[in-house]
């Protein structure tokens, strides 16, 4: 990526960088919501590459922070911190001259109100450039550092899968490209591939998910033909196959009732609307997020039903009437780092408890609304067992009615206790998790000596954690 083209515009796009990443380094807020309108729009792209690439780094980036800084910064300065994480960023990891790089960033502090750090940041800095192969190697010395991730990841990567973890790393430190799914209503996916060609955008068909098409090089989806008219969403690869393994409860039924019981912000809603002929129920408990799915099904021109609501709750959208339910389950996205790479700071290792504890009661609390022979999809972007194959053995456990049905003559993953494991993969899909459950008669009770059943009963809920 070229340097900007002048210092002002160079040190303002660094300066607002360093405001949008210091929330995710004192862990109050995130990348999702990221700010683009301070910079000039030919900055933009800068501004993202910078705050998304400081975080896929910043484990290693914060180690060589504290090799270059005679005592650490205070807490209140974590926008200089976030600017001498961007300056190294910058210097090892993009194509940005070296005077830009610490020239640029260094004269940002006085944008910040901190012309004091300017020296701070330029002497750090130029010491990197002139010690950089010393400072790296000393910094990888620790797995961490080296592999760009937290320890308690890399350790449940590890243990976890032990012939995958380095693969699972690296593919966490390369941005994921940007994958279209293709609306069945518009048309085939090979019509809309004729004409990408025609626009001279180079794509090529996704392996697994027949609607799914990647891009060779990512753009703004305004550049996407038939973009808003609802002819193509972009939406990951592996995030397309739960509406392929709902399909046969699906196809053979118009009018099925549908539960998309997590929603936003609306891609899998969208897919299975494109795909049947159902009367689905998108339910999500942030009202915000819910908006999106609003948006989303408007610019397709779809139809469902949204209710704000918590799937874990009670509420009058409970109906003990649904052909299928998916649950796309709240999760640590470790599946999606990629894509969202302050996880790295954001998720701690108590998160992953918490979040089965949350998958198991979602799953107990929509199993009585499915119908006898109906079918649930539980999905999640986590590659951890704890959050996949641990929840759903403890939920097939304790629940007499419920078998696997997740299929194992598929190309895709690879199996997972009951379900099936993804991984991310470069210039692939990303990390997920699927599991496919139908709801069976429930058995017969015993019957004793005297020949009369015992009542029924659902009996305990077990927590899986």
């Amino acid at each position: 990526m070229n340097a900007p083209r002048d210092n002002a515009t160079g040190t303002a796009v660094r300066a607002a960088a360093a405001r949008a990443l210091t929330p995710v380094l004192k862990e109050q807020g995130s990348l999702a919501g990221l700010d683009e309108t301070g910079v000039a729009p030919r900055d933009r792209a800068l501004l993202k590459e910078l705050c998304f690439g400081t975080c896929r780094y910043l484990p290693r980036l914060e180690a060589l922070a504290g090799e270059l800084l005679r005592q650490p910064l205070k807490k209140r300065d974590q926008d200089i911190q976030a600017l001498l994480l961007l300056g190294i960023y910058q210097l090892l990891y993009m194509r940005i001259p070296a005077h830009a790089a610490v020239g640029e960033t260094a004269g940002a502090a006085r944008l910040l109100d901190k012309a004091w750090a300017t020296r701070v940041l330029n002497g750090c800095l130029r010491r990197l450039q002139r010690e950089s192969a010393a400072l790296q190697a000393k910094v990888d010395r620790s797995p961490g550092n080296a592999l760009a991730h937290p320890t308690w990841l890399l350790t449940a990567l590890r243990q976890a899968w032990p012939e995958q973890w380095r693969a699972l790393a690296d593919a966490n430190n390369h941005p994921g490209p940007m994958t279209l799914r293709v609306n069945a209503r518009h048309g085939h996916r090979d019509a809309y591939l004729a004409t990408l060609a025609e626009q001279g955008m180079s794509a090529r068909p996704c392996p697994h998910a027949p609607d799914g098409i990647t891009l060779d090089s990512p753009c703004d989806v305004t550049a996407l033909p038939g973009f808003d008219q609802g002819r193509v969403s972009v939406q990951d690869e592996a995030a397309q196959l739960s509406a392929v393994l709902l399909g046969p409860a699906l196809a053979p039924r118009p009018g099925a009732r549908v539960l998309d019981a997590c929603s936003a912000p609306g891609g899998k809603t969208a897919h299975l609307l494109e795909q049947f002929d159902v009367a689905l129920t998108a339910l999500d408990s942030d009202n915000e997020r819910l908006g999106q799915v609003d948006s989303t099904l408007e610019r397709l021109g779809l139809n469902a039903e949204l209710r704000h609501a918590d799937a874990a709750g009670q509420g009058d959208w409970r109906h003990a009437d649904f052909d299928a339910i998916l649950l796309d389950a709240p999760c640590s996205g470790s599946g999606v780092i990629r894509r969202h790479p302050d996880i790295k700071r954001l998720r701690r290792p108590a998160d992953i408890a918490s979040l089965a504890g949350l998958q198991a009661r979602l799953l107990d609390n929509l199993w009585p609304l499915l119908v006898e022979g109906g079918t649930l999809v539980y999905a999640t972007c986590s590659v951890l067992p704890e959050e996949n194959a641990d929840v759903i053995r403890a939920f097939l456990a304790r629940t007499p009615d419920a078998r696997a049905t997740t299929p194992d003559d598929v190309a895709w993953g690879q199996v997972s206790g009951d379900g099936r494991q993804l991984f991310p993969q470069l210039e692939s899909h990303d990390g997920f998790f699927y599991a496919r459950l139908q709801k069976c008669a429930r058995p017969a009770a015993p019957a004793d000596a005297e020949g009369y059943a015992a009542p029924s009963s659902p009996g305990p809920v077990t927590d899986p954690r």
